[in-house]
């Protein structure tokens, strides 16, 4: 265990997770300062409760004095890894550890962590799910919501701690370790952030450097993107819907197999998932995977993947209204999430696309538009790019804002519809997070219904 006591900690960022970092480190005695470069009006109740916690606060900017005498420096996953106050507090030879990094050594029992490019939150909570109902002591953190921070001093040498894992995260740890890691997938995203694919997909890959011949690394068979970072030092098992594997979970028919020193044993059929598209049967055969190798009985996962009722904001039932559907999958924020999104779908999709781009492509978007959509409705600052890249293979609409295009959906869409919110892009031009933005339509489609009732109930 690492021990923060009298050691001078710099926190850079007071989101979620800096919050969690500096109240963690101020609970072990460390001296603690936070620093922001927004103004103490934007953070009055955060900075009331950090002062409460002895925690020295700078906010509205800082300088790179800010470093001088620090033990060690946390960012938020928000803070680029080569930004200006990093590279100088390498210079120093100050350590600059991602929140997870500290967690880790504090953190007891196994630990899982899951990372890709899309599906992470589904499987994460998935995994999670089996554990649970197996009747395994679990935790859920990471980047599904609760930072790992916030969950450690909970854990015991029979917890199994199943973790979210993002690339922000993944790009600052020196030592974590998880007995299991899990490869989803690698598609092109956050690439404002690292600059390259190859620099993202090394970000990703480090979930499986610090693993021993004792642990276990779970890797996607069918994507050749991530197949390559297959680690050397770890058990590799796969997960694949096209081929039977050496060892892991696989389709077989109508049948998910799970393969283990050349015996297979039937988990259960693919038309038990209740979950819509190919992307989350993939989702499955990884959670199959991770919960047999952790001890789960086949019985067990079956029944706790029936069971299974999703991800709030991943591809999510909202209401039915006129006919119409509307669905929920404000987590899709890169293009490849938004492609499986429309995958899901047979046809006659109203779709929500835009808001802060990252770098991305959308000229692959076209051909699933031109099959599956009938009107694309462009919200955020990355519109005027995506109508750009898309023009020509659907109807689009400038709506602006996500209240306009619900409402233009709802005038513009026939019984038989689905209104999908999808957007391909990041949330914060005109959102918190991609929670909020999901929530907000939500609230909307739920107006929408309201009224709908209200009218009904008056023609009576």
């Amino acid at each position: 265990m690492f021990d923060l006591n009298g050691k001078k900690v710099l926190v850079i960022g007071l989101a979620r997770t800096g919050v969690a970092t500096s109240l963690f480190c101020a609970r072990h005695e460390a001296i603690v300062t936070a620093v922001d470069t927004r103004p103490e009006s934007d953070l009055a109740e955060i900075a009331a409760k950090l002062r409460a916690a002895k925690i020295s606060l700078q906010l509205g900017g800082y300088t790179e004095k800010i470093l001088d005498g620090q033990d060690l420096v946390i960012p938020s996953p928000g803070v680029p890894a080569d930004s200006a106050i990093l590279k100088a507090a390498r210079a120093n030879n100050i350590p600059v550890w991602s929140e997870i990094e500290l967690a880790d050594r504090f953190l007891h029992g196994r630990l899982v962590g899951i990372t890709g490019s899309n599906g992470k939150t589904t499987t994460t909570s998935l995994i999670e799910h089996i554990l649970k109902n197996s009747g395994f002591s679990t935790l859920l953190a990471g980047n599904i919501g609760t930072p790992l921070i916030d969950v450690v001093e909970q854990t015991t040498d029979q917890t199994i701690t199943v973790v979210e894992l993002s690339s922000f995260q993944l790009e600052l740890i020196e030592t974590f370790r998880s007995n299991i890691s899990i490869f989803l997938n690698l598609t092109p995203d956050h690439l404002d952030r690292h600059g390259s694919m190859e620099a993202y997909a090394a970000a990703k890959a480090r979930i499986f450097e610090k693993q021993t011949a004792a642990d276990f690394a779970i890797l996607n068979a069918d994507d050749p993107a991530s197949t390559p970072y297959a680690p050397t030092k770890p058990k590799v098992f796969w997960f694949s819907r096209k081929q039977r594997v050496a060892q892991g979970a696989f389709l077989l028919g109508e049948e998910i197999i799970f393969r283990h020193h050349g015996e297979e044993e039937i988990i259960l059929k693919q038309s038990e998932i209740p979950l819509p598209g190919a992307h989350n049967l993939e989702n499955v055969l990884a959670a199959v995977a991770a919960t047999r190798l952790v001890g789960a009985r086949p019985n067990g996962i079956a029944k706790a993947i029936r069971s299974f009722s999703g991800v709030e904001h991943r591809l999510e039932f909202v209401a039915e209204r006129n006919g119409v559907r509307y669905y929920n999958d404000s987590k899709a924020t890169n293009v490849d999430a938004t492609l499986k999104a429309l995958d899901a779908f047979p046809g006659r999709i109203l779709i929500i696309l835009g808001g802060k781009d990252k770098g991305s492509d959308y000229t692959v978007l076209q051909t699933p538009l031109r099959e599956k959509a009938i009107l694309a409705l462009l919200i955020g600052a990355a519109a005027q790019k995506i109508e750009s890249q898309i023009a020509g293979s659907v109807a689009i609409e400038r709506a602006g804002t996500i209240q306009r295009a619900v409402e233009v959906a709802s005038r513009a869409a026939q019984p038989g519809d689905i209104v999908l919110l999808a957007p391909a892009c990041a949330s914060f031009d005109q959102f918190e997070n991609y929670e909020h933005r999901g929530r907000v339509f939500k609230q909307l489609v739920q107006q929408l219904t309201e009224q709908t009732a209200h009218s009904a109930s008056g023609k009576r």
